[in-house]
C-alpha cells in the first residue's frame, strides 16, 4: 500500500539530550497507525517534527500528498494537539470558520459540515455559545471538529481521548473509524490502550527516543503478547506454579489469572487442570497491548 507519510531516521536533541533517536516509520493511505509509548519517549517531539512546528536534526519526513508544493501541506492535514487551545471568548461557529479558513477550504462546504458534526457530536444549537462557557468535554469536541472540517488526507490526532466520558470516547472512536473508511490516513497517539487495540491496524512504539515495536497489530501480539488464562471456579488446593509452562498466577482462590510462558501448549494446560480445577467459567487469549506497554515502559520488553 502507498504510504501518505514516511519519516526516515529522524533524531532531535535538546540541550545534551537527544529524544528522538533514529526513527523511521509511515502511515499508509487509509490506515489507523497508532504511536505508543510511555511518557517522555518522544512521541510529541515526533509529531511536532511532522507538523512543522520544529524540525529535526537529521533524518527526513515526507509527504504523499498531490497538488501542494509545500514541505508539510498544512492545508491537508489535520491536527489535534494534546494541549489543547481554542480561544476561549470566541463563539463556537466563529472559531471553526476562522481555523477552516486558513486551510482554505470552500466556507459554504466548511459551515454545512460544520452544522452536521454539531448535530453528530450532540452540540446543535451551540453554535453561539463562546468556549468558555462549554464544559472540558464539549469544548474537546469543538477542537475535534475543527481538526476534521477542511476534510483533511492525514489527521494527526494526539490524545484524543483525554478527559472524555465512555458516551464521548464512543462517540470519537466512531467517527474515527468512519473516517479511515473514507480514506483519510490517522496517525494517532494515546494511552488508552483499549481504544488503540480496537482502532490500529499497525502499531509503532517508542522508548527513550527509539524504537521498540513496529508492525501489524496481529503481528506484535503474535509475537510478544504469551497467552493467558482468567478461570472462576474452585481451585482444590492446586498449585498452577508448579505448571512448567506457568509463568505467573494472580488472583484469589475463586479466580485467577494464569500467565504462560512462551510456547507453552493450551491444550496441554486444558488437560492437566481438568481433573483437578471445578471450573465455572475459563477464557483464553493473548495478553494486551496494554500489558505489552507496561512490559516495554518497565523494561521487561525491547527490539533486541
Amino acid at each position: 500500500m502507498e504510504p501518505i507519510l514516511s519519516v526516515e531516521g529522524i533524531s532531535k536533541k535538546f540541550g545534551g539530550t537527544k529524544v528522538v533517536d533514529d526513527i523511521s516509520f509511515q502511515v499508509d493511505k487509509g490506515e489507523i497507525m497508532g504511536i505508543l509509548g510511555p511518557n517522555g519517549a518522544g512521541k510529541s517531539t515526533t509529531i511536532r517534527s511532522i507538523m512543522g512546528i520544529i524540525y529535526p536534526d537529521s533524518g527526513s519526513i515526507k509527504f504523499n500528498i498531490k497538488n501542494t508544493s509545500k514541505i508539510v501541506p498544512i492545508e491537508k492535514i489535520g491536527y489535534l494537539p494534546e494541549e489543547r487551545g481554542l480561544y476561549k471568548n470566541v463563539k463556537v461557529m466563529d472559531v471553526l470558520m476562522y481555523l477552516v479558513d486558513l486551510k482554505n477550504y470552500p466556507k459554504t462546504r466548511a459551515k454545512k459540515r460544520m452544522y452536521e458534526y454539531l448535530e453528530k457530536f450532540d452540540l446543535k444549537g451551540k453554535e453561539k455559545a463562546k468556549i468558555e462557557e462549554l464544559s472540558k468535554g464539549m469544548a474537546q469536541k469543538v477542537q475535534f471538529m475543527a481538526s476534521i472540517l477542511h476534510e483533511p488526507e492525514l489527521l494527526i490526532l494526539d490524545e484524543p481521548f483525554s478527559g472524555l466520558d465512555p458516551v464521548s470516547q464512543d462517540v470519537f472512536r466512531e467517527e474515527i473509524i468512519e473516517l479511515a473508511k473514507a480514506g483519510t490516513s490517522i496517525l494517532l497517539s494515546s494511552h488508552q490502550m483499549n481504544l488503540v487495540e480496537a482502532l490500529c491496524n499497525r502499531i509503532f512504539l517508542i522508548n527513550k527516543g527509539k524504537k521498540v515495536i513496529y508492525g501489524g497489530l496481529n503481528e506484535i501480539k503474535e509475537s510478544y503478547a504469551n497467552f493467558k488464562c482468567t478461570i472462576n471456579g474452585v481451585f482444590n488446593g492446586l498449585d498452577l506454579l508448579a505448571l512448567p509452562y506457568v509463568d505467573k498466577v494472580e488472583g484469589d482462590e475463586s479466580k485467577k489469572i494464569i500467565y504462560f510462558k512462551p510456547n507453552a501448549s493450551i491444550n496441554t494446560f486444558i488437560n492437566e487442570i481438568s481433573q483437578n480445577i471445578e471450573v465455572n467459567e475459563l477464557h483464553i487469549d493473548r495478553i494486551s497491548l496494554h500489558d505489552i506497554f507496561v512490559g516495554i515502559a518497565k523494561g521487561g520488553i525491547s527490539n533486541e
